[in-house]
């Protein structure tokens, strides 16, 4: 009896120790990055400049997987299946982690159980972005056209919820227009369409290169500051248009379940990256705000978001059709 109570005693130890243990070897092996959007946009920039910072700390290939479908909804439920062992991360958003939940009748998904948030990365501006050729010079010019025949003009998104797609229903709930949505399969083929002439405007936060590059025009930044980005573009309280603030933030979460050790690990590295690796540089070079933190403050961020947008759907009237 006595070396069957010993032998419990090593079993228990040892199962204790696992997570402990866990942590000293991870990642043993290469870290899948879910980001639930495609190629091109916002949220896959971050993502590829998330996985190179994570690759360069962990001494471990961390790859992007762009897994787009249902307003980020489908890459999320594959995520959520996965191990929760650290080797497979999403990019949380804005859109998908705080809007969705309010949208959609069902994600497929629980916007808090299903989640372990680990890090906060950044917070980018919406920015109202015409083409390069357009007539419109101001906010107010597209006002203007928009009153003049409702429903004509037109905006893109990177679908239904996304942080484009809220920030133009917010635009024409506080202007008092008509303009008519048209989702897209994610922001960059949106931006491509506004670049080419084919789109009237849209509302984006990847937008700077393009801005900078002159293939596209800034009217206005959603944002409480200008953006030292594009310094010399107004935001929309300069111009008198209240209550135009809106953004998309990004973060890092693993499945629920994922030890706490790990969750530790990979927060130490996101914030490392952020402060003083590439990382912080390379989102501030895409018009990023940098947030760092734990993950309990970005547990709190997440939460208190996710009340926000449930505010902001039902004051925009913006659903899932």
């Amino acid at each position: 009896m006595s070396h069957l109570i010993k032998l419990l005693s090593v079993l228990l130890a040892s199962a204790a120790m696992l997570p402990t243990v866990h942590a000293q070897t991870y990642p043993d092996k290469s870290v899948r990055l879910i980001v639930p959007w495609p190629a091109g946009g916002a949220a896959d920039a971050v993502g590829r400049a998330v996985a190179a910072s994570l690759t360069a700390e962990f001494g471990k290939t961390v790859f992007v997987e762009n897994l787009a479908g249902a307003g980020g909804n489908i890459g999320t439920q594959q995520f959520i299946r996965s191990a929760p062992d650290g080797h497979t991360l999403l990019l949380a958003t804005s859109s998908t982690n705080a809007a969705n939940p309010h949208l959609y009748k069902k994600t497929g998904f629980d916007p808090v159980k299903d989640f372990t948030p680990v890090a906060s990365l950044a917070v980018i501006p919406s920015v109202l972005v015409v083409p390069a050729a357009s007539s419109f010079k101001s906010p107010k010019d597209v006002i203007a056209a928009a009153k003049a025949a409702p429903g004509k003009l037109a905006y893109g998104s990177g679908g239904v919820g996304n942080s484009a797609h809220l920030a133009g229903e917010l635009f024409k709930s506080v202007a008092r227009i008509d303009v008519t949505h048209v989702p897209y399969k994610g922001s960059g083929p949106a931006l491509t369409d506004v670049m080419g002439g084919q789109l009237e405007l849209m509302f984006d936060t990847g937008a700077f290169p393009h801005i900078k590059g002159g293939k596209i025009r800034a009217l206005a930044v959603a944002a409480d500051k200008r953006s030292p980005l594009i310094p010399d573009v107004p935001t929309f309280d300069e111009l008198g248009i209240k209550g135009m603030i809106m953004n998309a933030w990004y973060g890092v979460a693993a499945p629920a379940g994922t030890p706490q050790a790990v969750v530790t690990k990979v927060n130490a590295a996101v914030n490392q990256a952020l402060k003083s690796g590439d990382l912080g540089k390379r989102l501030a070079d895409i018009g990023a705000e940098v947030r760092a933190g734990s993950p309990d403050e970005f547990s709190r961020f997440w939460r208190a978001e996710l009340a926000r947008y449930e505010g902001l759907v039902k004051l925009t009237g913006a659903t899932l059709d």
